[in-house]
């Protein structure tokens, strides 16, 4: 299958659902979050055909998938900003992110850790947007949405390199169980829930003793499924 069209980095779709989930969810749903969803869901799609087209310079590939995707987000926006002009406000914090992944990609470097913590911000910056689709009050939960997401999925960054393309690097094992380590404490002080301290713990002993078993791939992809949907879960009833 054409990759343009459907991107082949699953965990990305990990990182696409969960913040979005947390925003809706987390603030309370509202009709406005459907169109949302499908604008979100098609500048993904969309920014990955994008990238690829800057790498490979394959227009003949990656220009339908463009062309597709790009038509269901220029008509998401619109009805997003005819009903909520003021959600385009948010639009300028995603552009210089966007510019990092611009940039590696044109040096063939997207799995740079860089440009993976770029993703990671981008990603987690929907939970503001959702926020502001249900014109949300208490925006100090966002804040600390925003700041969890981005603590899981950069320690998912870390820790996926230790298994995968830094797996025989010992000096980053050692920064992702240090990072890892230090989760539980900064969760527990950020939201005083003993709870999501344990579930952090729980992310520090995987990141600490999986390396050491050298998993299949498959083996890793399936964990952090379940990981992921842990952190969702667990997040939500502390926000709740």
């Amino acid at each position: 299958m054409n990759s343009a069209y459907v991107p082949a980095q699953h965990g990305a779709w990990a990182m696409l659902f969960v913040p979005f989930i947390l925003g809706v969810f987390g603030v309370g749903p509202v009709w406005l979050h459907a169109p949302l969803f499908l604008f979100w869901l098609s500048a993904y799609l969309f920014s990955n055909a994008f990238l690829q087209w800057v790498k490979t310079n394959n227009i003949g590939r990656c220009g339908k998938p463009m062309l597709l995707y790009g038509s269901v987000l220029a008509s998401a926006g619109i009805l997003l900003a005819a009903v909520k002009p003021s959600l385009v406000l948010w639009a300028p914090a995603f552009v210089p992110l966007f510019l990092v992944n611009v940039r590696y990609a044109r040096k063939n470097r997207e799995r740079a850790f860089l440009n993976d913590l770029a993703a990671v911000t981008q990603f987690s910056l929907i939970i503001f947007v959702a926020w502001a689709a249900a014109d949300g009050g208490d925006w100090q939960t966002a804040r600390t949405l925003f700041f969890l997401n981005l603590m899981y999925f950069t320690g998912t960054i870390f820790y996926v390199k230790t298994v995968i393309r830094e797996k025989h690097n010992p000096r980053f094992y050692a920064m992702s169980v240090l990072y890892h380590a230090l989760l539980p404490a900064v969760a527990a002080a950020a939201c005083r829930s003993g709870w999501l301290a344990l579930m952090f713990a729980l992310l520090f002993v995987r990141a600490a003793w999986m390396p050491r078993t050298k998993p299949a791939v498959k083996t890793v992809g399936l964990l952090e499924f379940a990981m992921a949907t842990l952190f969702t879960v667990s997040v939500l009833v502390w926000a709740a």
